[in-house]
């Protein structure tokens, strides 16, 4: 397809990883009550496979945000589109997230979930780029790092093409 150049996480390595942070997730959580927060749209699909891979009664929610529009690099502004609907007093939660690139949106839901009462407010997502890091925050459950690259694939997109597609691609968006 135009634009993608290669892949840089595969189909199969992905789905390997995502059985291990289920196996973790299940083991740390082990006769607690824990919710899990889908981040939309991009985090949909991991969400979808990791929900599967934890062996332990779970809730499950979504919330929308955005700090990127239909461009390659994040405004900053994070605005909540779609809030959960479920009482989290008194939970665990889990917020999941497709990547984890400068770290402010992730900061920013964390705070705000945390000004409802939950026990506690956890990170997991399947990639990971550290060197875009603008701030110091624990990721939970790190998937895979990934290097400081432009990728669609697995629920990530690029003006919402490309979130089909099984594997995780670099992208050329001058090519696009």
């Amino acid at each position: 397809m135009k634009g993608l150049t290669k892949i840089l996480v595969s189909k199969a390595e992905l789905q390997y990883r995502v059985k291990e942070l289920g196996a973790e997730i299940s083991r740390d959580y082990q006769g607690q009550e824990l919710v899990l927060i889908g981040i939309l749209k991009g985090g949909a699909v991991f969400m979808a496979d990791l929900m599967r891979e934890i062996t332990l009664p779970i809730g499950v929610d979504y919330m929308s945000v955005s700090s990127y529009g239909n461009s390659s690099t994040s405004s900053g502004a994070i605005v909540i589109k779609k809030d959960i609907d479920t009482d989290i007093r008194g939970k665990h939660i889990l917020i999941v997230e497709d990547m984890i690139d400068t770290g402010l949106t992730l900061q920013h839901l964390q705070e705000h979930l945390l000004t409802r009462d939950a026990l506690s407010v956890k990170i997991c997502t399947i990639l990971s780029k550290p060197s875009r890091r603008l701030v110091d925050i624990k990721i939970d459950y790190e998937g895979i790092e990934i290097p400081d690259e432009f990728v669609v694939g697995y629920g990530l997109d690029y003006a919402e093409q490309f979130r089909h597609l099984p594997d995780v691609w670099i992208v050329d968006t001058v090519e696009l």
